[in-house]
């Protein structure tokens, strides 16, 4: 009979050896990952990959961020607990389980009804609620807007201006920019009428579509 992965063990070589190593700090966020059952977030022939330094599909064309990358944005986003924040690419839901443990209040957008409908259920049965909408994500949502953070977890040429415009003065944006092959990952803070803006350095996400990112799928 096959051996059951201990995923708990997993996890915390995970956090380990992929995040602290790295130079993740924040305790919060360490805690966090500690604790967010990663490979719920995963097809099932997937799960004892779950926790390797990586992304994975998790169809349509999409993936989950590696777990550093994942950890990288939440550290920069510089959460408190009880922020609105946006995001703009559900995805799996797994970056939403984490600011949700985080304390926020997450309203989340996909573009592809089917992956929305999957990380509603995952994410309900942990017990976090989240608002997930079906939608172009780069025009945000303005019913509950202004939020005091977004995250975007896919690559677009620009930081679309909807998405600016939602944000709170005093919020902070981290979206990957740049071609269909090659991004920055950028922190922007709202000033007032100032952008005060920041690079973590060279990533590679799947692209933004919609009417403020790219306008198909292309070669991607």
């Amino acid at each position: 009979m096959e051996e059951k992965l201990d995923f708990a063990r997993v996890r915390k070589l995970m956090v380990e050896n992929q995040l602290i190593s790295r130079g993740i700090r924040n305790k919060k966020v360490i805690d966090v990952f500690l604790k967010i059952p990663r490979e719920k977030f995963v097809p099932e022939h997937l799960k004892e990959y779950a926790y390797e330094d990586g992304p994975l599909s998790i169809g349509k064309g999409q993936t989950i961020s590696q777990p550093y990358i994942v950890a990288l944005m939440t550290e920069a986003l510089d959460v408190k607990g009880g922020e609105k924040v946006l995001e703009v690419g559900t995805g799996s839901g797994y970056q939403s389980a984490i600011l949700a443990e985080m304390g926020c209040e997450v309203y989340s957008i996909e573009r592809i009804p089917e992956l929305a409908r999957t990380a509603k259920k995952v994410l309900e049965g942990l017990g976090y609620n989240v608002k997930i909408k079906v939608g172009d994500g780069t025009l945000g949502w303005d019913e509950f807007s202004p939020y005091d953070r977004i995250v975007v977890t896919a690559a677009g040429p620009e930081i679309p201006p909807s998405l600016y415009n939602q944000l709170k003065d005093g919020g902070i944006i981290i979206m990957p920019v740049g071609d269909r092959y090659f991004q920055d990952l950028i922190l922007v803070k709202k000033i007032g009428t100032r952008m005060e803006r920041r690079s973590f350095g060279g990533c590679q996400f799947v692209p933004l579509i919609g009417t403020g990112g790219w306008k198909d799928e292309g070669e991607m």
